[in-house]
């Protein structure tokens, strides 16, 4: 039986810290593959509808960064919708499109896991998927109970027992911006070849 991660955000640009995580959560939790879906048109962005570079820029720089590594892929799935992407649709077309016996996690940090109680259809996102929290030290704890309305007590545990712990990792894809808009290098905070692509296609120079 095949075990999925899956990771979504906007990757904008995915950075070391971003695939760490994949890796961490890779090894603790014995996956097979990570896809990382990065995000089209989000609901959690209230009031906005593009993120600081466009999608296939956003792809692109995932599949330079994943290139060499077999157990990770990118979908197409979310940037492709015209319409905002609610998770729990994401999770049903994996669900349909990968083997039927697969295992699915859905990677959150421990904010966004927090906050998933708030999200379209909690109850089915943690059905099609075991919610992965994955815990910095400088984040908030991961709040498990307030997942208990939405699951049963089996459930619960396996989500408790899908938590990462990462070390600290102090990268942030906004202030990797806000270095690119000062002038400032980059380096050893994103791949050396997403640093290349940001530099051909002249992104973050203004904001």
């Amino acid at each position: 039986m095949k075990r999925y991660g899956i990771y979504g955000g906007a990757f904008d640009p995915v950075h070391l810290g971003h695939l760490l995580s994949a890796q961490t959560s890779l090894n603790r939790q014995k996956l097979d593959e990570i896809i990382f879906v990065p995000t089209g048109v989000s609901p959690h962005r209230t009031g906005k509808h593009s993120y600081q570079t466009a999608a296939e820029h956003r792809f692109a720089m995932l599949e330079a960064a994943t290139a060499d590594c077999p157990e990770f892929s990118v979908s197409r799935i979310e940037i492709d919708k015209k319409e905002i992407s609610f998770t729990v649709e994401t999770l049903r077309y994996f669900r349909q499109t990968l083997p039927k016996e697969a295992e699915l996690f859905l990677l959150l940090g421990a904010d966004m896991f927090n906050d998933l109680p708030n999200w379209y259809e909690p109850a089915e996102i943690c059905r099609l998927a075991v919610p992965a929290a994955v815990c910095r030290p400088d984040f908030p704890k991961p709040d498990f109970e307030a997942l208990g309305n939405f699951v049963s007590v089996k459930r619960l545990k396996e989500i408790r027992r899908a938590a990462v712990d990462m070390p600290p990792i102090g990268i942030s894809s906004t202030v990797i911006r806000q270095q690119i808009t000062a002038g400032q290098r980059i380096r050893f905070q994103v791949p050396v070849v997403v640093e290349a692509y940001i530099v051909e296609h002249n992104l973050y120079r203004t904001e």
